[in-house]
């Protein structure tokens, strides 16, 4: 069976109402023919969920995502934004751990593993992101580096609630500071998120988990990168804000 393949973007902090509205309808106008595993999921600022979700409805293999939830059910949280409010909205999906998120709001892998538990407690799909910065690389312990994010944040979760988890990796290292990792590189790591899932879950689970690339896909590289037999699709920033390089990306799905 095909793991689900999956085209997500992430739109991060960007785009005014109108931009966003144009955006979307770009995207959207857009012919792609979609096979069933097929999945293209549009995580937008959340002033935008509403906006987005009205324009998806009814367009089969579109979905939305939040860019993030907290870890409490409701509350005195003010600013925050609780899984129960997204689901009530019909969000179906919510990016977790991004590592941004984890950088500048010190977002650990014990607050993850929270933020995870209610997701799936309100029936969002995860978007689990991990991956190592540039000194981790260097010192080569990358492996244990990310191994240790899915351990701490997943671990704690059942064989059917693991399998309502999609993966990002990404290679901080590779956003923004001009090195880039190459697709050899990215298969290496998907490979060995797979066999950390396998060692814990059994290889039959692993093998149903999406695991997404996050680390500067554009138009121009997305074939060559989820060609790789463990790379299942993208989360997608940058290239994910200009309609036309984003339909490139999810027309390069297997």
């Amino acid at each position: 069976m095909m793991r689900q393949q999956i085209a997500a973007a992430n739109w991060k902090m960007n785009l005014t109402y109108a931009q966003a509205e144009d955006l979307l309808d770009n995207l959207l106008q857009d012919s792609h023919t979609f096979q069933p595993h097929q999945s293209v999921v549009l995580a937008v600022p959340f002033p935008y969920l509403s906006l987005a979700k009205s324009k998806v409805t009814g367009k089969a293999n579109f979905f939305v995502a939040a860019q993030n939830c907290y870890t409490q059910k409701s509350g005195a949280y003010t600013g925050e934004t609780s899984a129960e409010m997204l689901q009530s909205m019909g969000i179906e999906f919510v990016i977790i751990g991004h590592s941004e998120r984890r950088e500048y709001f010190n977002e650990t892998n014990a607050i993850l593993a929270e933020k995870v538990n209610m997701a799936l407690t309100y029936s969002l799909t995860p978007i689990f992101c991990c991956g190592e910065p540039l000194q981790i690389r260097e010192a080569g312990t990358q492996n244990s580096y990310v191994a240790a994010q899915l351990e701490e944040s997943l671990f704690q979760l059942s064989v059917e609630q693991l399998k309502k988890i999609v993966i990002a990796y990404e290679p901080i290292w590779a956003i923004g500071t001009g090195k880039t990792a190459t697709a050899d590189q990215a298969q290496e790591m998907h490979a060995h998120l797979r066999k950390t899932l396998a060692d814990q879950y059994g290889q039959d689970v692993a093998d149903t988990i999406s695991i997404l690339y996050g680390g500067s896909v554009k138009g121009s590289n997305a074939k060559d990168i989820f060609s790789r037999p463990d790379v299942d699709g993208g989360l997608v920033g940058g290239a994910s804000l200009v309609a036309a390089d984003f339909g490139q990306i999810i027309d390069a799905l297997k």
